[in-house]
């Protein structure tokens, strides 16, 4: 398992506000498998992450949507937290880099809140997606099959509910980013 994702780039697109959980644990499970991760941010610096309500650790930025190109990655993670997709949904830079890895075909996974960007870059018409509860109704509205399920896999999209599905949503996301 070690080398399954050896020599693959995967983003991390994420804003203050970010989950931690919903971040760390993903980015270990790729890194883990091999994977080179870089996280894209919308400015330089540093982005400061959540656990729910608490301000928790920061995290270095390596790349910016504005200057991102979804032609370097292989795949793309969105983690959730309320905030975090709030601003991310609200920069044109970060929708066309979402958009982008939607256009070339390349594998996705999205956790909890991430699908409010995925609904900005109209990239959920016509899915099976799972989400917190709260987006069932976004989701819907946006052309999307909402589903109350652990994981979800459509395509190249793979969507999680909450930090309690990051187990499967880490395994399945290592075993589609292969």
């Amino acid at each position: 398992m070690a080398a399954q994702l050896q020599g693959k780039r995967v983003a991390f697109l994420a804003a203050d506000g970010v989950e931690e959980a919903e971040y760390v644990q993903p980015r270990e499970a790729v890194e883990n498998a091999g994977a080179i991760v870089e996280l894209v941010s919308l400015k330089p610096g540093s982005i400061q992450s959540f656990n729910h309500l608490d301000q928790s650790k920061t995290y270095d930025v390596d790349a910016t949507a504005d200057k991102a190109d979804a032609d370097g990655y292989d795949a793309l993670v969105l983690p959730g937290g309320v905030a975090n997709p709030d601003f991310l949904r609200s920069d044109p830079d970060a929708v066309r880099f979402v958009k982008a890895f939607f256009e070339a075909g390349k594998p996705v996974g999205v956790i909890c809140h991430g699908p409010w960007t995925l609904i900005e870059a109209d990239v959920v018409r016509g899915r099976r997606i799972t989400s917190w509860p709260s987006l069932r109704t976004d989701l819907t509205n946006a052309g999307a099959t909402w589903v109350d399920e652990e994981c979800v896999t459509d395509g190249n999209l793979t969507s999680s509910r909450n930090p309690d599905d990051l187990p499967a949503f880490c395994e399945k996301i290592t075993k589609t980013f292969a």
